[in-house]
């Protein structure tokens, strides 16, 4: 048995501890453990059950990162957990933490599933572009049914211990201690001669004939060129119309499909990606972090109602400053809109919005924000305007409050020095729409202190984004690169290209929008004063596109003024208007 695994008994029952850490992945010497423990435990006659347990933090908390994309060594997982079911002796998986992906199929293969209040279950395979390939999906429907089966696997999320009993998934919550739980729960197991309980014998219930093409239709558009969801699909149909053992080799082919396509390559690259950037170099890990209780935000336009919803979000309470009445409550009648929207498609109850709605504080007075721990200004993309916002922060606000600029292309170190409290300086620089898209550039100044950067970095991640930190530089790293595509976009309509056109081929892409109705949706007179103050620093392109100028100087700024671009006939619906088309003719006329 490997040093990863150990086999203990108490009494009657056999018990199996893995102890890989952190997160006890399922590296080879895990399940070569696991089958040597089943073995063991088989072979012993005064073992009538056994319990499967972690130590440390969690269950088996999915693979080992580390064999991802190398060739697997022997025993591989299925076989593996093909042996823990076929044992006649009854098998409790005892769950704390979280059990994840090829950790939840494990269970799954146990006979009997117990975990405390506090865990959390799940197949997040579709994350990284996969499924469950270990039998997760043809042994989940037989515990769970179809329609919830594909919910669990399709959405990846993880799923709280006492809504996984409700499903059929969990047998028992255990309160108290954990191992001592389970061991008489097998106990009770055996007295009362339950026997095993094998998923993979149990039937699929039936559902309609036409049940697996209108869950595809169902996710079709929101998942449109992602591979995975509709790989579970055909798998849990597989489930469903096949005996499991045929199952199980679809759910080969269609994993190992999955495997070697791009799609899947390029989101567990992202997978890395995600968890590489939070690694800060030169920042120790025991950097010390500031208290964030409360925030306020500068601007209660798109993007500061947006970030504003971000921290009622994660209920932390928020101070929404404007300097006018009417500005501050046209954005916080916006904010209550969005929610509002939301709550219309069941996603968040009445009482969810009202409560986030009461997180927030509308003001238009700097006295109301003296005591926040982090501000975010979200103004005029004018370094004027900035730095008067940013010399009335310096005066008002506490002592190592946090001063933010969600500036995406101005120059931080700039913003800062009109303060007394450079070090106390960050940028945040949010993309729009700043409630929904989850990367946030944290710009990192010349004088910055390190626990400022330690702080945001992990408010990142409290108010559900993905927190890159980054250099002052023209444009950060988001809209450097944007900047390079929305040239050349605006150049192919100048050449003749329809902003339709060029927006239906990114959209058909993959990409949730195209450039003109993303800076439709930020608002075209942002774009604007980001071009006025390049040209104000003597950035000039080499060649320039004014026909986007024109459109925000006849008053178009985009949705919000249900013009732009596009027109918005019904305020969100992006249209051609002829009256554009005509207006780039004549520009590109012009430009020769």
């Amino acid at each position: 048995m490997s040093d990863a695994v150990s086999f203990t008994r108490d009494g009657e029952i056999g018990v199996i501890t893995v102890a890989n850490p952190p997160v006890n992945a399922l590296s080879q010497p895990v399940r070569a453990g696991l089958k040597d423990a089943v073995q063991a435990g088989l072979a012993d006659p005064g073992v009538k059950a056994m319990v499967l347990i972690c130590d440390g933090a969690t269950f088996i908390a999915g693979a080992d990162i580390r064999e991802f994309g190398k060739p697997l060594a022997a025993p591989s997982l299925v076989p593996v957990i093909d042996a823990m079911e076929a044992s006649d002796k009854p098998i409790v998986a005892a769950i704390h933490g979280t059990a994840l992906g090829g950790g939840l199929e494990v269970a799954l293969g146990c006979h009997y599933r117990v975990a405390v209040p506090g865990a959390r279950v799940g197949l997040p395979e579709v994350n990284l572009g996969l499924l469950p390939g270990a039998g997760g999906t043809q042994r989940l429907p037989r515990l769970v049914g179809v329609e919830k089966a594909l919910d669990f696997i399709v959405q990846g999320t993880h799923v709280p211990a006492a809504e996984a009993q409700r499903l059929g998934l969990l047998d028992e919550l255990i309160e108290g201690d954990l191992k001592t739980g389970a061991i008489a729960f097998a106990r009770r197991v055996l007295a009362e001669h339950r026997g095993v309980k094998r998923a993979s014998a149990l039937p699929v219930a039936p559902v309609a004939a036409d049940f697996f093409a209108n869950y595809a239709a169902g996710i079709a558009r929101r998942l449109r060129g992602f591979k995975a969801p509709f790989n579970i699909i055909k798998a849990v149909q597989a489930a469903a119309e096949l005996p499991f053992a045929e199952g199980m080799q679809r759910e080969a082919e269609l994993f190992q499909e999955l495997m070697t396509s791009s799609e899947s390559r390029a989101q567990r690259h992202v997978f890395f990606a995600e968890r590489e950037v939070a690694k800060i170099p030169g920042l120790p890990k025991d950097t010390a972090q500031r208290e964030i209780k409360t925030a306020a935000v500068i601007g209660a336009g798109t993007m500061g109602g947006g970030i504003a919803m971000n921290f009622a979000n994660a209920g932390i309470p928020v101070t929404l400053l404007e300097i006018n009445r009417e500005a501050l409550d046209r954005g916080i009648a916006v904010i209550r809109k969005n929610y509002e929207a939301t709550a219309s498609k069941g996603r968040l109850t009445t009482a969810d919005v009202e409560k986030r709605m009461a997180l927030i504080t509308p003001s238009t007075a700097y006295d109301d924000i003296k005591q926040a721990d982090v501000v975010i200004e979200a103004v005029f993309e004018n370094m004027d305007i900035k730095q008067e916002v940013f010399r009335k922060l310096d005066a008002v606000c506490k002592p190592g409050a946090i001063l933010a600029t969600n500036t995406s292309t101005l120059n931080v170190d700039a913003i800062a020095s009109v303060t007394q409290r450079p070090q106390d300086v960050i940028g945040m620089h949010f993309f729009s729409p700043a409630n929904v898209m989850r990367l946030l550039e944290n710009v990192r100044g010349k004088q910055t202190a390190n626990d400022v950067i330690a702080t945001v970095m992990n408010l990142s991640r409290r108010i559900g984004k993905i927190g890159a930190l980054v250099g002052v530089c023209d444009g950060f790293v988001g809209n450097r690169m944007l900047h390079q595509r929305t040239r050349e976009a605006m150049f192919l309509v100048e050449e003749g290209a329809k902003p339709e056109q060029i927006d239906k081929v990114l959209y058909d892409f993959g990409f949730p929008m195209g450039p003109f109705a993303m800076a439709d949706m930020a608002g075209l007179d942002v774009g604007y004063k980001v071009r006025q103050e390049r040209r104000k620093a003597g950035k000039i392109e080499p060649r320039e596109s004014l026909w986007i100028d024109r459109i925000v100087e006849m008053g178009r700024h985009g949705q919000k003024t249900g013009a732009g671009i596009y027109r918005y006939a019904d305020g969100r619906t992006p249209l051609p208007d002829p009256e554009i088309e005509r207006l780039i003719a004549q520009c590109a006329r012009d430009a020769g």
